[in-house]
């Protein structure tokens, strides 16, 4: 956060002095700017990549930075795109279930708050929880191996797919693995292989909304079926199949995404026969199994291990705990479908770039591996039990119905009449942002909700912070809802 302002600062001092510079000259060396504005090397390089980047200086390597020349083209007045609102509905009518793209609540985890405001609404790791050392050497590693940036195997790296197949208890192969660019894509392929446009898909409630951004953008119809503590209610996923005739259920057994739930052991069984019965696939999304919390004891096992009929399919990924930026994941299945996802796989990526998948499994093969996950661990429990503690303190009428023992966040209950887009916004004013909880839902929510991640600030203090402005913003918007005796 400090590292983003610091750039713009930098970039807009220099934008203001580019005047002092006819068109070519050449800007001070980048140690000068280090030593006169007291700020790092990479910031400088950053600053200057964002004034080239908008056609305002020229870099040269090894010359230095110039002013650039002035746009010798002129503007042209915008051409009328209205035909376009006609062009791209008018398929519309003829669809079972109009596509529907919407990002708003991806975009709600992706992207960056302006400098200053406390990132709780964050979906990835903090760059001081990231292994940037370990991921830098093995980066290097891997391009130094023979082949490393000839075209790789359509399926992945032999090696990759091994390692994650021995994460799977013996039931998959590495022939039964498919390496993917993330997670999100993964589940993109498997949605796209299992329901055709239109076809119902039973999805958790709440779940996660770059889930149902999928299953929108390609036709299909989620059905929400309710999470308690313990997991998906399984006489409701049961009715569910039988009320939809639905072939596909997509669920976050480990550490849900918001609730943090838990599959039960008495459940597990339960969710793999009534699939079994329907005819249907489990697409399981395990995102958050290397994101356990120090305290939490063993693991289930993941739904693929106890499954001996091809009933799921598995997705899980390396990007969560290690760097948005190293989207390495994968997909497994046994069986038929196999086949059908490796086609669209192939149709809609090619292969994941070989220099990604050898630095992953450089990674995962070096002692710092198990040093980063130790960490990750213990900051993680530290993390949130400083925000629990905080807000229980701090923030009582936000009913916290569950502590999860991994992942990075907490689901919020917002107090009945309580309107989340005013809390939304009031808590941008006062400097914290935070994800609402409505894309979380595919029908009507039962009540307003937020999601706090933990992962993404700098540290306990920001947390802190975080929540003494998060108390300032329900301030001013709870006290006025409807039933306080307030003024409203």
């Amino acid at each position: 956060m400090q590292e983003r302002s610091s750039v713009a600062d930098l970039a807009n001092v220099l934008k203001r002095e580019l005047n002092r510079y006819s068109p070519g000259g050449k800007l001070p060396s980048s140690r000068v700017l280090v030593e006169k504005y007291r700020v790092s090397p990479v910031t400088v390089s950053r600053a200057l990549a964002q004034l080239a980047a908008e056609g305002l200086v020229v870099t040269r390597p090894g010359a230095g930075a110039f002013r650039a020349q002035p746009r010798t083209d002129t503007a042209q007045a915008p051409g009328d795109t209205s035909w376009q609102e006609v062009s791209l509905s008018a398929d519309a009518a003829t669809e079972l279930v109009p596509r529907a793209v919407d990002a708003a609540g991806v975009l709600a985890t992706l992207a960056a708050p302006p400098p200053g405001v406390v990132e709780f609404n964050g979906g990835y790791l903090h760059p001081s929880l990231q292994p940037e050392r370990a991921m830098a050497a093995a980066l290097a590693r891997a391009g130094r191996r023979p082949g490393a940036w000839g075209r790789p195997p359509t399926d992945g790296l032999p090696e990759l797919r091994e390692w994650f197949a021995r994460g799977l208890g013996g039931t998959i192969g590495a022939a039964d693995v498919l390496i993917t660019a993330g997670g999100q894509s993964a589940l993109t392929t498997a949605l796209r292989a299992l329901a055709p446009p239109g076809a119902p898909v039973l999805v958790e409630s709440p779940t996660y909304p770059g889930m149902l951004a999928i299953a929108r953008a390609a036709g299909l119809r989620p059905v929400p079926v309710p999470v308690d503590a313990q997991g998906v209610r399984t006489e409701l996923l049961a009715a569910a199949f039988r009320a939809t005739g639905a072939r596909v259920f997509v669920c976050q057994p480990l550490f849900q995404n918001p609730t943090g739930a838990v599959l039960s052991a008495e459940r597990r069984p339960d969710v793999l026969r009534i699939a079994r019965e329907a005819g249907a696939f489990v697409v399981e999304d395990d995102f958050a199994r290397r994101l356990v919390h120090e305290d939490a004891g063993p693991l289930p096992r993941p739904l693929a291990a106890d499954d001996h009929e091809g009933v799921v399919v598995h997705v899980s990924s390396l990007t969560k705990v290690t760097s948005a930026s190293l989207r390495v994941g994968m997909l497994a299945a046994r069986g038929p479908v196999l086949e059908r996802l490796r086609a669209i796989h192939v149709v809609d990526n090619f292969f994941v770039p070989r220099p990604l998948q050898e630095a992953a499994l450089e990674l995962v093969g070096s002692p710092a591996w198990n040093r980063h996950l130790r960490s990750v661990s213990g900051e993680l429990k530290a993390r949130r039990d400083t925000l629990t503690a905080a807000l229980r303190l701090g923030l009582p009428e936000l009913a916290l119905p569950h502590i999860p023992s991994g992942g990075y966040h907490l689901w919020l209950r917002l107090p009945d009449g309580a309107d989340e887009a005013a809390l939304l916004s009031a808590s941008l004013r006062a400097g914290v942002a935070l994800a609402p909880g409505r894309p979380y839902f595919c029908a009507e929510p039962p009540a307003g909700h937020v999601r706090l991640s933990f992962a993404g600030v700098a540290g306990t203090a920001e947390i802190a912070e975080g929540v003494r402005r998060l108390r300032s913003a329900c301030d001013e918007v709870l006290a006025d809802r409807p039933g306080t005796g307030q003024p409203g």
